[in-house]
């Protein structure tokens, strides 16, 4: 199915906002750089996992959805990974405690991005099913000179790649030495990288040519994307800090194994995230994970519905850089209860076929803007409110192409409200509720402003609406944050 509307990305690859032209229509394919498990994913990984599934959402509703294949990998061979499993399981074998590491971890994951709405990618592959692809890779580029063995690892030579360095605009003689690997004597460059190094007896490793080893970072995504996806696909995505070394290393292998002038024809990245205007780290004592903010009361002293985290995400444009904080989370939790209570009063719910509305669709073209596709939703819901029955439907449909759960969002409110509230709590404001309804329908302002007040010197906020289907005054209430 090809739609009328013009996708427009912007390319890292030239800098650029370009017309998306997939090369086949009929298979639109994009690789997205995915979790290294050997710890809980933070709220930096979250973006890029939330941001491409919105465009994996929008590629099927534009080309249809048995013409898109997404792959996201997983990274099960790591140094960090051995590390990690030595730290937590010192009494197991190696690979008995990276079994551990990395089977608790991926399920950690898959259930932490299920939470934020996330539909699971085509294909999901681990690195180390793929460990024979990489030595066949790694083969050819040394057949073709664009590799070497020194002193137990093998090396990419960016010297023999002249075009090394386009995409993140970086000149050969100024590169450093990529992430993970430190300049040694035995290079040719300083950025030359490694391809395999050769395993001790009690770590990981598999049997090579070049002896019992293990593979290098970028060499796994290379081997991946190409097993699912063909050695030219048409997106490849991740966050901003992965263009250098990552995403460079990856082209060059790809490009001088496969002897193409690209890897992907569109290059995107999300950019970076903060959190309450710092950068994210340990030691800062900001160090936010999704099982923190879904599953702990680490943040607030409370539990996160995951589709307040996905809107916070969202509402900034993909690109820009993003500052996570809790205001955000309480602003996003609020609108998407009020989005919610609007539905749910107008007795809607999202359509399982309904093709989402076109100004939806148009914001999401125009380079997957977020912030203009959320503005659209107050539009809905602003006529919603005023009684139009099918705005309320539109809501709900637009919510739901987007990924936005709202039995998981009516659920998260019951829940707040059940451990906040006991039920004498709940009836004494019920009942003064009923006291205000009758003194506006009486006309009698000052009173029911006192009412107000008096709750919400108690801590109630109450929240006047209109219900769609007969125009009748609705007061619902919460407790303040």
């Amino acid at each position: 199915m090809l739609s009328a509307h013009r996708l427009k990305l912007t390319n890292t690859l030239t800098r650029a906002k370009e017309d998306f032209e997939p090369e086949d229509a009929g298979n639109v394919r994009m690789y997205v750089c995915g979790p290294t498990v050997y710890d809980y994913a933070h709220i930096g990984n979250a973006r890029p996992v939330v941001v491409f599934d919105v465009l994996f959402r929008l590629l099927r509703r534009l080309y249809g959805q048995d013409h898109v294949t997404y792959v996201r990998n997983i990274t099960d061979v790591d140094d960090k990974i051995n590390a990690r499993a030595l730290r937590d399981y010192p009494d197991l074998p190696l690979n008995d405690a990276i079994a551990k590491v990395t089977g608790k971890t991926a399920d950690q994951f898959h259930a932490d991005v299920k939470a934020l709405g996330c539909l699971s990618p085509t294909h999901e592959p681990r690195a180390t099913a793929h460990i024979g692809g990489m030595i066949e890779m790694i083969g050819t580029l040394i057949a073709k000179g664009h590799a070497y063995e020194a002193e137990g690892e093998v090396l990419f030579d960016t010297g023999s790649m002249p075009a090394y360095g386009e995409l993140s605009k970086r000149n050969l003689e100024d590169q450093k030495a990529g992430a993970r690997i430190a300049v040694d004597a035995h290079k040719k460059n300083p950025g030359d990288f490694v391809l395999w190094k050769l395993s001790s007896a009690e770590e990981p490793g598999w049997d090579s040519p070049w002896g019992r080893g293990r593979p290098g970072w970028h060499i796994e995504c290379s081997v991946m994307s190409a097993h699912h996806l063909g050695a030219v696909f048409d997106i490849h995505g991740g966050g901003l800090d992965l263009i250098f070394p990552h995403h460079e290393n990856e082209i060059a292998q790809s490009c001088c194994a496969h002897g193409t002038k690209l890897m992907a024809r569109y290059w995107l990245h999300n950019g970076f995230l903060q959190v309450e205007g710092e950068k994210m780290s340990k030691s800062l004592g900001n160090f936010i994970t999704l099982h923190d903010l879904l599953e702990t009361e680490k943040v607030g002293g409370r539990r996160w519905p995951g589709m307040a985290i996905r809107l916070v995400l969202l509402m900034t444009q993909y690109r820009q850089p993003l500052d996570f904080t809790e205001k955000a989370l309480e602003e996003a939790e609020g609108l998407l209860q009020r989005w919610d209570d609007l539905i749910n009063r107008a007795g809607v719910h999202p359509s399982t076929d309904a093709q989402p509305p076109e100004a939806l669709v148009e914001a999401l073209c125009d380079d997957l803007n977020t912030p203009r596709a959320i503005a659209a939703l107050h539009g809905f819901a602003r006529e919603a409110r005023s009684g139009d029955m099918a705005a309320a439907q539109t809501l709900a449909d637009a919510l739901g192409f987007l990924g936005f759960d709202l039995a998981e969002i009516r659920a998260a409110v019951e829940a707040v409200q059940e451990a906040a509230a006991d039920p004498e709590l709940m009836a004494k404001v019920d009942a003064r509720i009923a006291e205000r309804l009758a003194f506006i329908e009486a006309k009698d302002w000052g009173e029911a402003d006192r009412i107000r007040t008096e709750l919400a010197d108690a801590g109630v906020v109450l929240k006047d609406g209109k219900d769609p289907a007969t125009g009748k005054r609705v007061t619902t209430w919460e407790l303040a944050q």
